[in-house]
């Protein structure tokens, strides 16, 4: 299987950018064009399990958070500010309950195999877990939220859970048996978020073209890549949304 890991984070990211691109060019100016969904479906699954490798090697936790959160709610208050009052949770804000999510379970796989965390600090950590995890799903599920407050949670509770699935065997600088150990391989952290994103196909029955991008992801190299672009990448899903619709705009405005 190594000769088939050959892509690097960063070219998967690329990759899933290009969908993403695709797919709203198609809700935009084709939106009876189905292939530009189809498409479109490959980016999210990758970019949820590259937040998964972004808290697996980041050498600062809240700097990556504060920086997804930051870029998330920018966004969020833009897209508020010219949607009327319709506060929009977009991706970004969705990948910042993963990543807190992440960091919660990482928090209690840690207290469990610790010989220093006594039950309480096992319980409290597992407590903190499910509570943020209820907190996820109550935003999604609860009619509050979107009849009320009007928030549209881009991904969903579902959506969110998708990273964390993909960290559940993420056991790098736990102290945890070999046995437990045995089970932190790309494969198996493919294939466990790959049981997540079934559940996305209540959402609509295109999310089963979502799976095809287990294939990609089977195919990465554990590797940043040579060139991280991190930044651009933050950049990059709000800029291309003005831009698409700046266009549409303009293409009304000289159509009239």
């Amino acid at each position: 299987m190594a000769r088939f890991r050959i892509f690097s984070g960063t070219q998967l990211k690329l990759f899933a950018a290009i969908c993403m691109l695709i797919d709203h060019i198609g809700v935009i100016f084709f939106p009876n064009i189905l292939i530009f969904r189809i498409i479109g479906r490959l980016a999210f699954p990758i970019f949820a399990f590259m937040i998964s490798e972004g808290t697996r090697y980041t050498k600062n936790k809240i700097r990556y958070f504060f920086t997804i959160f930051s870029v998330a709610l920018i966004c969020s208050l833009v897209f508020y500010l010219f949607s009327g009052g319709s506060l929009y949770l977009c991706v970004l804000v969705t990948f910042s309950i993963s990543v807190l999510l992440i960091y919660a379970l990482r928090w209690f796989k840690v207290c469990l195999y610790s010989r220093s965390c006594g039950l309480s600090v096992k319980l409290i950590s597992l407590f903190v877990f499910l509570l943020l995890v209820t907190a996820a799903a109550l935003l999604d599920y609860l009619p509050f939220f979107d009849k009320v407050l009007r928030l549209d949670y881009d991904g969903g509770f579902v959506g969110a859970m998708l990273p964390v699935a993909a960290s559940l065997f993420d056991y790098r600088g736990i102290d945890a048996p070999d046995s437990v150990k045995r089970l932190d391989k790309l494969n198996v952290r493919v294939a466990v978020m790959g049981v997540a994103l079934i559940s996305m196909v209540s959402i609509s029955p295109l999310q089963w073209f979502a799976l095809l991008a287990l294939i990609p992801l089977l195919m990465y190299s554990e590797r940043r890549g040579r060139y991280s672009l991190k930044y651009f990448f933050y950049i990059f899903y709000p800029l291309h949304l003005a831009l698409l619709e700046g266009l549409y705009i303009l293409i009304r405005i000289l159509s009239r």
